[in-house]
This record gives C-alpha cells, structure tokens and sequence, in this order.
C-alpha cells in the first residue's frame, strides 16, 4: 500500500492544470487496473479527467477525487516521505491514501460485483464538471461510501456536512483624478467597504426560516464570510471597480435558499455606485440522517473488527458527498486515511491507520451490496 501511495503522490495533480490531472489519471488507471483486473471508463469533460469502473449493477458507489489544492512542483518542498509511520507529500491525505485505501479494500474481496469506483478530477474546485456524473451514478444506489481523510487524527467519520454558496459582488463607480478632482468620480472602494459590512451582517438580520431544525443543531448555524477584496488600478485614481468575494456554508436548503435571496438583494450605499451579484448556490447540504443507518452498520463492523469505537461528526466543509446525499444516495464520509493538515504544510498520514481503515471499508461494502 504505501508503494502504491508513493506512486500516486509523486504525480502531482493540481487541480487547475489539465496537463497534470491526464497524467494522474493514467498513474491512478493503472493502479486500478492492476488491483481491480479491469480498465476504467475514462470520461474527459472540459479537458478534465475522471475515472469510472463499474462491476455489475452497482449498489454500492466508491467515491474518490484524484486532484490536489498543490501546484506542480510542490514536491520540491514537501518531498514524498515515511518517517516514524508518517507520511508526508503533496495530497496524501487529501485524498491519494484514500484512493489506495479504496482499491485494497476493493481487491481483498472475492469479486467486485455491484460496486462503481468514481475518481474526479475536480472535487477540490467543487466539482464543476463531475457533479452531473456524481449524481447519475449514485441514483440507484443503497450507498455511497466516500474516501476523503477521517474528521479527525482520532479517525471520526463524517456524518454530516454543511452545504456551499460562492459569490462575487462586483461593485461600479467610476473614476476620477485622486487630486485633482476626487469628487467627480463615484469611489468602488468606499461603496465595497460598505458591502463588506453589510454581508458581515446578514446572518444575524436573517429570520428563523430554514434554521431551527434538527440539521440546524447537528451542523450548527450559517456563515456568511467575505474573503477576497480587490480595488482600484492606480494610487492616484478613484477606483471604478471593486470586488468582494463571499463564502457561504448552510446547515439546510431553506438557509442556503433565503441567503440566495439575501444576497441578491444587496442595495448600494454610495451615490451613484452600482452593483451586480453573481455566483450562488453551489454543493447542497449532507443531512445527518443520509448517514444515520450507514454509520450504525460501520460501527457494529468497527467493533466486530477490534477497532476503536467509531465517532462520528458534523463539519462545515464540503465534498462529493453533499452530491451524492442530494441525489438521495445514503452516503458516510470521512472513511479515508487518518491523518491531519489537509491542504496545509503539515498534511501527513498515520500509515498505522491504512489497513484498519482498509478492512473497515472492505467489509462496509460486503454487508451493503447484499
């Protein structure tokens, strides 16, 4: 297993370089082919790469992504390594030793009938060009089985997630001498700060609707954040545009939907300034009950294999899982590697963790696919 990891670390596949995730998909084909005794469908859609085995009539779907938050020549400074049972590379938790994982857990049974494997290759921009093919092939299944790393170095799974709305509030002044006559133009800058305060502010202006459910005290309430700000274009020039970027994360569809209406309904504080909002909902919520009797067979199993307890827990983050869950898939998440530092200079595994977890998922889809 760590072979194969080593393997698939060193092809580096960020996400945004099409050349690099082709590369990857053949390295992470390969591994497969050799593991599972046949060769994937590989299904290119806008230039990216994404691969799909499918054994019989699947009732059970192996989720996995092949991209990476880590530009190409990141292993120059965060070099594929083992030491004291840790290992260390660009995306190794999140998520190639999951991917490993999926293949050895796939391989140790007598056949894979009734299991489709999907890898994209887009899962860390959110999936763009894979959702459709994440939800077509999780219809009809008893159960999505998602290998992104465990919640925690104590190895939790994921049993709920919050769902995701991007935006961009694109903010028009115009322009004018700074010293010569600032007051002709109409300041983008000034008319952003106040935006910035306005979304700040949404989440606690928002009424109850959509947010006094079960799912509510499970993920807990919506963020509204603004992140990116960009202004102007010269020091002596009152900008003429700004631009504000906003991550949204929400505990149920009703949130997301009445922050939607929020959102669109930004005024513009400053004379003259104009605005336009774009963007919106992107990865629907993953309830905790889309997980509830999938995590109840994983901890009898868990406990029949002399594993610690399982744990499960909600977070905010998002995955292919929030997909699969709203194609009305039972899914659990988080049965990947165990390790911490996903997207972060510490990004490493606890290689004691691999094979645990690897019988814990071979034995998921045996009870399932019956």
């Amino acid at each position: 297993m760590l072979a194969d990891l080593e393997e698939l670390v060193v092809c580096e596949s960020f996400s945004a370089d099409l050349a690099a995730l082709a590369r990857s998909a053949e390295v992470v084909g390969a591994l497969g082919t050799r593991l599972l005794g046949a060769r994937p469908e590989t299904i290119v859609t806008d230039g990216v790469t994404h691969l799909r085995w499918t054994f019989g009539t699947p009732r059970v779907l192996l989720v996995g992504h092949h991209d990476t938050v880590w530009p190409v020549g990141s292993l120059e400074t965060h070099p594929w390594s083992v030491v004291d049972g840790i290992a260390r590379g660009p995306g190794v938790l999140d998520m190639k030793a999951g991917l490993v994982q999926m293949f050895h857990a796939l391989a140790s049974l007598p056949s894979p009938d009734g299991v489709c494997v999907l890898i994209n290759g887009d899962e860390e921009v959110g999936s763009p060009t894979s959702r459709e093919l994440i939800e077509e092939s999780a219809r009809g299944c008893a159960a999505a089985f998602v290998l992104e790393a465990a919640a925690n170095e104590e190895g939790a799974l994921k049993t709920a997630r919050k769902g995701t709305s991007r935006y961009e509030v694109v903010v028009y002044g115009e322009a004018a001498h700074a010293g010569l006559e600032p007051e002709r133009g109409v300041n983008a800058a000034v008319e952003a700060a106040h935006q910035v305060l306005a979304i700040a502010g949404l989440a606690a202006s928002m009424d109850s609707t959509g947010t006094t459910s079960t799912t509510c005290s499970v993920l807990g309430a919506p963020t509204i954040t603004p992140t990116l700000l960009s202004a102007g274009s010269t020091l002596n020039t009152v900008p003429a545009l700004a631009k504000v970027s906003v991550d949204v994360r929400v505990p149920t569809l009703a949130t997301q939907d009445r922050i939607d209406e929020l959102m669109r309904g930004l005024t513009a504080h400053t004379r003259g300034a104009r605005l336009t909002v774009l963007g919106g909902r992107q990865r629907p919520p993953m309830p905790p009950e889309s997980s509830a009797e999938l995590f109840t067979r994983a901890s009898h199993i868990a406990s029949e294999l002399g594993q610690q307890p399982l744990r499960g827990v909600a977070v905010g983050g998002a995955s292919d899982g929030n997909y699969t869950a709203s194609a009305g898939c039972p899914t659990l998440d988080g049965l990947g590697a165990v390790g911490s530092g996903a997207h972060a200079d510490t990004e490493h595994v606890e290689v004691a963790q691999m094979t645990p977890r690897t019988h814990l998922l071979a034995q998921l889809i045996t009870q399932t696919r019956r």
